[in-house]
């Protein structure tokens, strides 16, 4: 399974539905599920993106596709990183010529 980080923005209709917020994580989260990933951690934040989680799929596509999905719902912006384990940086940097 590949790690990713997503950061995520309220729109307008979510922070006029904040008080949802809880209840639109455990959505996403069933929804993960059900594609075969895994949110390993979400945390409401401050400063420049308002939710951060930490998502395990097993490919680029799923994750994308439930970014998307998430996004398509009008509460929330998202950017989505993948995230490397150390021993993902030294296979990747071992690979270096």
């Amino acid at each position: 399974m590949a790690t990713y980080v997503v950061l995520a923005n309220f729109t307008e209709q979510g922070v006029r539905q904040a008080k949802d917020s809880p209840k639109r994580a455990d959505a996403f989260k069933e929804t993960a599920k059900k594609h075969g990933a895994t949110v390993k951690e979400l945390y409401w934040t401050q400063g420049l993106y308002d939710i951060t989680a930490i998502v395990e799929a097993p490919d680029d596509m799923t994750v994308t596709s439930l970014s998307l999905g998430l996004g398509m719902l009008g509460n929330v912006r998202t950017q989505t990183m993948r995230a490397f384990s150390a021993a993902e940086m030294k296979t990747i940097l071992g690979k270096l010529a």
